[in-house]
């Protein structure tokens, strides 16, 4: 039982920056509660493969009650926290009120379409499971499309896939969707060939990976370009459809015919962020995320922590800290540590983010990484990648699962969960559906 006059924690968040907090105060004489709207924790920089069949969901998510079950210190609450009052000290939910003395808010971010939310219809970004079902019930279904397409133009535009998005995400779906069209679709179908796929890349800068050095940068879009995947750099997006997406370079204007377009580009801080902003009068960014104080709390409530994506921090070089997962859990840890230092009556440094380096797999056998001034590419980085990654993720079970799917999804290329889930958008392609009450069946044309 939680005891009513120990210490209240409460963490808003059960992704990097929320579990490695609640993970590193689990000897503490204090209570904590996590709060998700899920119940689970997801590994976010594996979504991109359970978008294009490489793994199910359940590899790369794990119950936050089962992650905390040993913390006897900790509760778990799957409820929606819809305010807060910093002046009652209390986390206002959907459903009920919880008092705190001391609020850790990691509650991250979201894609963003840069004030053009109706694009979220036709290129669906990759935050969520959901989201990545989504992706991967719209890739599947286009290659189907095609299949059945007979129209020439049409069925072109279905074997077109827009990737919209330089970054690591975007440079690695378009590299999994590449083999996926390439290696392991090749052969299943018989009125299309999946190799002759057309996959674009637009980024708005200069060149892909932009954070990254600029020779790591031309060796992933050389990667890509191997895969054949045609990188557009320089380029952006002024308008999504249905069927076409339409994109400037310089002065030149566009429209490439498409029914796929996947959101890579872009973000904005959840909700949070705004409520945080009203409560507490503390600044937050364009993106909406919450500008905080060297030790990871806001201006005048030393009581609140933000953390993880949701959290702007300025106080170290001359740029924000990016949004990866590897600044979450530091952030996490550096919160209980600090918490722990207060309780204690003893003073805490200012947090410092120690970067241990950069990565993005492009491909089979590909990537590209740098750490500490070392820059690789190729095999070797893609094994760091395979590992580390391997590493990080949070349970036993989801180390062992997606070692062992890697290991088949390797020598066999092929990728086991291409499952096709959810209501399909019948009719596929240009036919009128079948009439029940039809005088003669009709046939779907076959080539």
């Amino acid at each position: 039982m939680m005891q009513k006059d120990k210490h209240q924690i409460v963490i808003i968040g059960g992704g990097f920056g929320g579990l490695y907090a609640a993970k590193a105060l689990k000897n503490e004489n204090v209570n904590v509660t996590v709060i998700d709207r899920r119940n689970f924790h997801l590994f976010q920089p594996l979504l991109y493969q359970v978008a294009t069949g490489g793994l199910s969901p359940g590899d790369i998510a794990s119950p936050l009650r089962g992650i905390l079950s040993a913390h006897k210190n900790t509760s778990v609450l799957k409820a929606e926290v819809i305010d807060i009052d910093p002046e009652a000290k209390e986390v206002v939910l959907r459903d009920g009120r919880l008092r705190y003395d001391t609020l850790v808010v990691a509650t991250g971010v979201s894609h963003h379409y840069f004030g053009n939310e109706q694009w979220a219809e036709y290129a669906p970004g990759l935050k969520t499971i959901e989201d990545a079902l989504e992706m991967r019930r719209r890739i599947l279904l286009a290659f189907e499309a095609a299949e059945r397409e007979t129209d020439p133009e049409r069925r072109r535009a279905w074997m077109r896939f827009v990737v919209v998005g330089g970054g690591p995400t975007g440079v690695e779906l378009a590299g999994a969707l590449a083999e996926l069209s390439h290696t392991t679709l090749k052969g299943d179908f018989r009125s299309i060939d999946p190799v002759e796929v057309e996959i674009l890349l637009l980024e708005g800068v200069d060149r892909v990976l932009p954070p990254y050095p600029a020779e790591l940068s031309a060796k992933a879009q050389q990667s890509l370009e191997k895969l054949g995947v045609t990188v557009r750099t320089k380029t952006m997006v002024t308008d999504i459809q249905d069927d076409q997406v339409t994109i400037r370079s310089g002065d030149e204007t566009e429209t490439i015919k498409t029914r796929t377009v996947l959101w890579a580009a872009g973000m904005q801080a959840s909700s949070m962020g705004h409520i945080l902003g009203e409560k507490t009068g503390v600044e937050l960014d364009r993106a909406g995320r919450v500008m905080v104080e060297p030790d990871l709390t806001i201006a005048d409530y030393p009581d609140i922590f933000v953390i993880g994506d949701l959290a702007n921090f300025v106080h170290q070089g001359d740029r924000s800290l990016p949004g990866v997962a590897p600044v979450a859990m530091q952030e996490g840890s550096y919160v209980a540590e600090t918490i722990k230092r207060r309780r204690r009556g003893q003073p805490s440094p200012p947090f410092e983010y120690f970067n241990k380096g950069n990565m993005a797999v492009i491909g089979r056998n590909a990537a590209v990484a740098e750490s500490g001034g070392l820059k690789i590419s190729g095999f070797p980085a893609w094994l760091a990648w395979v590992f580390i990654h391997i590493w990080y993720l949070v349970e036993f079970d989801n180390k062992l699962m997606v070692m062992f799917q890697w290991a088949i999804n390797y020598f066999t290329r092929k990728r086991g969960a291409r499952l096709i889930t959810g209501e399909a958008p019948f009719p596929l392609v240009g036919h009128e559906p079948i009439k029940e009450d039809a005088a003669e069946p009709q046939s779907v044309p076959v080539r």
